[in-house]
């Protein structure tokens, strides 16, 4: 067996681990998640689209070319700077749409509806699922019988004629799509969080918990939450793509995010007419949702495979 010797350094009780017979020293926990984050394809590039889209949506107000909202007739229907035409120029780099608007304007703007809803519906889905799937997978028993007959009787609902009948009647607005968004998608949470939780439930160190005296309360946020979270991260991730395609659909039916506000989903119901002659304008906002719910996706599954006990050594 190799000898490692601890060298004091400095005389202040620091120590550097070295092997008695190389020399080679152990890399720290710290080193070891950085080089699995940045040797991550996946996750790079998905975060990498995904902070471009975050900026993209934060900086609206200062890198747009133009007003989001500002219509003027008479240029509209301006093509991309890359499409060989007369009318095409650097003033709108992705054009203008049906009313004269600039199209880079309304996208970088969109951006933030969609983060936005994503992010607040899968927050709101994810407090309702984890919280039921926690419960009925620590508990048990009736707990658990209530928590499968409320997630039976959620999956037995389709989500989009739900969601297109409450908003029907409720009125569109931002506030009621994430809500209705929020609380029609939690299943998924309490399936997966359910079955996470019967596992580490049965597992020595909260045998030992519950021994020692601890709260229920304790054992739940300090022993199980934190074994559970890497599933947790994933689950969240497709909630949050699955939140933004959703409300892109509400929003090509008409019952989403309403006009003059620049949602992407929106931006391709106003174009669809258009499809056979100036098809970049469902091409563009159709790239951008496709790349955005892609790289969620990608931190995502990032996320779990830099996470998991498996690959920590």
């Amino acid at each position: 067996m190799t000898d490692v010797i601890k060298t004091p350094v400095g005389g202040q009780g620091g120590s550097i681990l070295s092997s008695g017979l190389d020399g080679v020293l152990e890399p720290s926990p710290g080193s070891l998640l950085r080089k699995r984050i940045f040797g991550h394809a996946g996750l790079m590039i998905g975060g990498g689209v995904l902070l471009i889209i975050f900026l993209m949506a934060i900086l609206a107000p200062v890198i747009s070319p133009g007003d989001p909202y500002d219509q003027d007739l008479s240029r509209k229907l301006i093509p991309p700077v890359w499409h060989e035409s007369e009318k095409a120029t650097w003033e709108h780099p992705l054009g203008t749409d049906l009313l004269g608007r600039d199209y880079m304007s309304r996208l970088f703007y969109g951006a933030r509806i969609s983060l936005l809803i994503g992010f607040a519906a899968m927050l709101i889905s994810g407090v309702i699922g984890t919280t039921l799937g926690v419960l009925a997978g620590y508990f048990g028993g009736k707990v658990d019988m209530v928590v499968n007959f409320i997630i039976t009787t959620r999956l037995s609902m389709p989500v989009v004629l739900v969601a297109l009948a409450i908003v029907s009647l409720v009125g569109s607005s931002l506030t009621v799509v994430i809500w209705v968004l929020g609380l029609l998608i939690w299943d998924r949470f309490a399936v997966v969080m359910r079955s996470a939780t019967q596992q580490v439930r049965g597992l020595d160190f909260v045998a030992a918990a519950q021994s020692l005296g601890c709260s229920t309360r304790r054992i739940i946020l300090s022993e199980i939450m934190p074994n559970i979270a890497n599933q947790l991260i994933v689950i969240a991730t497709i909630e949050m793509a699955h939140a933004i395609l959703l409300e892109a659909a509400l929003s090509f039916l008409g019952l989403g995010v309403q006009p003059p506000d620049p949602g992407w989903g929106l931006m391709i119901a106003e174009a669809k007419g258009m499809i056979f002659f100036d098809a970049w304008l469902i091409t563009i906002p159709g790239v951008a949702l496709f790349a955005l719910v892609l790289s969620i996706n990608l931190v995502g599954d990032g996320m779990r495979d830099v996470t998991a006990p498996e690959n920590r050594n």
